[in-house]
């Protein structure tokens, strides 16, 4: 059954447009409250560095307390860090307010289930029925009451140290984060200098309105010229709300999320610890498929979408999986996309082989992809436009076997994703532009 407010990574879109409005809200937090009432407990909000998270946890504080619900109040956490929090409290559902790696002026409402993983739809459908139902409010002495946790980073902090080996110290190695003034500002600065490399922090002083404002991993260029500046061995960029990771090797090129999977998949494979196969994406490029192939490891790919990915690795037996805007997933030490862990495991790598970033990353070699977002005014269905069809028709021909082109709408944006990849760079980039140019045109 589709649902009406739900999407595939939860609630999101500009602030004070519904549903992104605090009396939404309020009525979001009643309805969840409503879901998991009879279970008693808690449930966890916490939120990322955008101004208006101060405004929507405030209202689904309020809806909570009115369904009967008592509420843990975790302030500015990564979204991964609240999984983990909701998992090993034992709380019976865990909230983020965040719009991930979009502007500030958007927002959003993710959900966890009390094992750290994404609500199950039928929970999904049941917040969705009561938000369409009269709001009511409790008897004054069942109403919900409200704590804070003073010690979730550091709880944190203490996890991600503990999904590399205790014996294992990163002394010596100048790293350089990029936390894009987000939820990982007081989080990954202690995390790595606690397991010893020196750090130089930017993108770490969040003031409501800068949350991935030309920072962070979907702006990965300022990283590497701050990797240079500094010499640093690597960079590690995060969005705004930590689930996501790009790289930057000591070169000041950029590591992307596809070549992070392959080096976690081979370090898995070397040490005898890799099991299933690796998910990515129909984004994932062809290189890596290629790459594991020669690696004698199978590379299924689900729809683009963390959510997608999780599925098709608990179908498929896998522990490792991702896309290659660096949503990774290690399933061996968490329950979700998580960039501090993941770049934890690929430091941990670059220790047991002695090999830098730009070494470990070139056993994968990239094909040319190129990627061309066009903004619509509403979301359109692609498939049911004929010029729009006929154009990837006549891409696909001219690129044979030696490429692959993919398009499709955004789950989060209004923006059609027109994708072309191939061996022959030029000719990728003019295909790209040519189908660009007619979805313009078509829509």
């Amino acid at each position: 059954m589709a649902k009406k407010y739900f999407g595939t990574d939860g609630i999101r879109g500009k602030v004070g447009e519904y549903p992104i409005t605090a009396d939404f809200m309020l009525k979001l937090g009643w309805a969840t409250g409503r879901v998991f009432a009879k279970e008693g407990g808690f449930v966890l909000v916490g939120k990322d560095t955008r101004i208006s998270g101060y405004m929507f946890e405030s209202a689904l504080e309020a809806g909570l307390s009115a369904a009967g619900v008592d509420t843990r109040m975790l302030g500015p956490m990564p979204t991964p860090g609240i999984a983990y929090l909701t998992r090993t409290l034992r709380a019976k559902a865990g909230i983020v307010i965040s719009a991930s790696h979009n502007p500030y002026y958007d927002n959003g409402i993710k959900f966890f289930s009390v094992n750290g993983t994404k609500l199950p739809d039928d929970l999904e459908h049941q917040i969705e029925q009561y938000i369409d139902a009269p709001m009511t409010t409790v008897e004054s002495a069942k109403l919900g009451k409200v704590k804070r946790i003073n010690d979730a980073a550091g709880r944190y902090i203490e996890f991600c140290k503990a999904t590399v080996p205790a014996h294992l110290d990163f002394k010596g190695m100048r790293i350089v984060i990029d936390c894009a003034n987000g939820a990982t500002y007081h989080i990954a600065p202690h995390v790595f200098a606690e397991v010893g490399a020196e750090v130089v922090a930017i993108g770490a002083e969040p003031d409501g309105l800068n949350i991935n404002d030309e920072c962070g991993a979907t702006k990965p260029e300022n990283l590497a010229a701050k990797v240079l500046e500094f010499r640093a061995d690597l960079g590690i960029a995060l969005d705004g709300d930590g689930d996501r990771i790009i790289m930057v090797d000591h070169k000041g090129e950029v590591v992307d999320g596809d070549e992070l999977i392959y080096i976690i998949a081979k370090s898995r494979l070397d040490e005898g610890r890799l099991q299933g196969p690796v998910v990515g994406t129909l984004m994932s490029n062809l290189g890596m498929e290629h790459a594991l192939k020669a690696l004698g490891v199978p590379l299924f790919r689900a729809n683009v979408g963390d959510r997608y990915v999780m599925e098709l690795l608990a179908e498929k037996k896998g522990m490792l999986g991702g896309e290659g805007s660096g949503h990774i997933i290690c399933l061996d030490k968490t329950t979700t996309g998580d960039g501090i862990v993941s770049a934890l495991q690929v430091l941990a790598e670059m220790r047991r082989t002695g090999k830098s970033l730009h070494e470990l990353k070139s056993g994968m070699k990239k094909y040319p992809q190129v990627l061309i977002n066009v903004r619509t005014d509403k979301k359109v269905k692609i498939d049911e436009i004929e010029a729009i069809r006929k154009a990837v028709q006549d891409v696909e021909k001219k690129l044979g076997d030696k490429g692959r082109v993919l398009l499709r709408s955004s789950g989060t944006e209004p923006l059609v994703r027109v994708m072309v990849e191939g061996v022959d760079e030029d000719e990728v980039n003019k295909c790209a532009q040519q189908l660009a140019n007619e979805v313009k045109k078509a829509i």
